[in-house]
């Protein structure tokens, strides 16, 4: 007998129709979702309510609370494996949390879906029910974090979501998935070849993503130092670039001791100090900004408070690999 345990936080996979054409998300227990599901035989499940919410009412403190749940449940040694359900719109946020600051073999998955319950073609009963098989696979451990959906499983670190309602709702451009789920066999083509954690020793700090677009100025980098935020993450263009007009309100940033990580809006490829003019990521590393390798701005968003939490200094090596 397999021994999973299934812990709910709402999203449109619990969700229940209010009206046409509008959901009320989080609204079924988790008891309920697996009361409708078909799961699978010889699988002990037990139940964690944690939340009902929305994917957006998510924030720092609901996922530790989310960490702190998979942590307990993780000291019964009889436990093969963990199943996260959560809305998608910040599912890839919460898994990479949960990546780098729970510190398991055992499988940790999260999933959701894309339609609710109710409807037509749903996502719903598959997406848990393959989650469920990924959580007992042998295959899964020591992978870390991993978000299974329609029928593959991603690393928490490049998953994103990339369609607003399509079923192939998720993808990792670039690096690929790293299995799928065939009627019911588990299957592992490739994994990470490092994983990372970190204790947190103190509460999560705010820190702000900033996007660069042409003809952006300081205003936002002036209204995060203003707001006492720890963190910043630039999400520039290209390799790395933001306006020449930004580079003024970035370096008083530096100057008031706020840590500054430089990502790309590009789907694919890293920062890199290519460029020598004003605004360049050559040009912000020489004043003090870390180059944030190929991490996108949300995820760099989360390494960078988690790292706040856990250490006193963060350095560019903690963005290098």
């Amino acid at each position: 007998m397999k021994k999973v345990t299934l812990i709910t936080t709402g999203g449109t996979i619990a969700s229940k129709e209010i009206k046409a054409g509008l959901l009320d998300s989080g609204a079924i227990s988790g008891s309920e979702l697996a009361s409708l599901c078909e799961l699978p035989a010889g699988y002990e499940l037990k139940i964690i309510d944690i939340m009902q919410r929305p994917s957006m009412h998510i924030d720092f403190d609901a996922m530790n609370l989310i960490r702190q749940a998979i942590e307990t449940e993780l000291q019964d040694e009889t436990v093969d494996g963990i199943v996260v359900t959560h809305g998608t719109d910040s599912l890839e946020e919460t898994a990479y949390f949960l990546d780098i600051t729970v510190n398991d073999h055992r499988p940790i998955v999260v999933t959701g879906s894309q339609r609710s319950p109710a409807e037509v073609g749903t996502d719903v009963f598959s997406n848990l029910k393959n989650s469920i098989y990924a959580a007992c696979s042998p295959l899964l451990h020591d992978i870390g974090v991993v978000v299974v959906f329609n029928e593959r499983i991603y690393s928490a670190k490049y998953v994103k979501k990339v369609h607003a309602s399509n079923l192939q709702g998720f993808e990792s451009f670039g690096y690929g998935y790293l299995g799928i789920i065939d009627n019911d066999v588990v299957s592992i083509y490739q994994k990470p070849v490092r994983k990372e954690h970190f204790r947190l020793v103190t509460d999560l700090p705010r820190v702000e993503i900033i996007k660069c677009y042409t003809g952006c100025d300081g205003l936002f980098v002036q209204a995060a130092i203003d707001a006492g935020v720890k963190g910043i993450v630039l999400e520039g263009v290209g390799r790395g670039q933001v306006t020449p007009m930004m580079v003024e309100s970035i370096q008083k940033a530096i100057d008031e001791k706020i840590t500054l990580i430089m990502t790309t809006s590009a789907e694919e490829g890293k920062v890199y100090p290519a460029y020598g003019y004003k605004g360049s990521a050559y040009d912000l590393q020489v004043r003090g900004v870390i180059l944030g390798e190929d991490y996108d701005s949300k995820k760099a968003r989360i390494k960078l408070a988690v790292l706040l939490a856990s250490k006193e200094e963060v350095s560019r090596e903690d963005f290098t690999y």
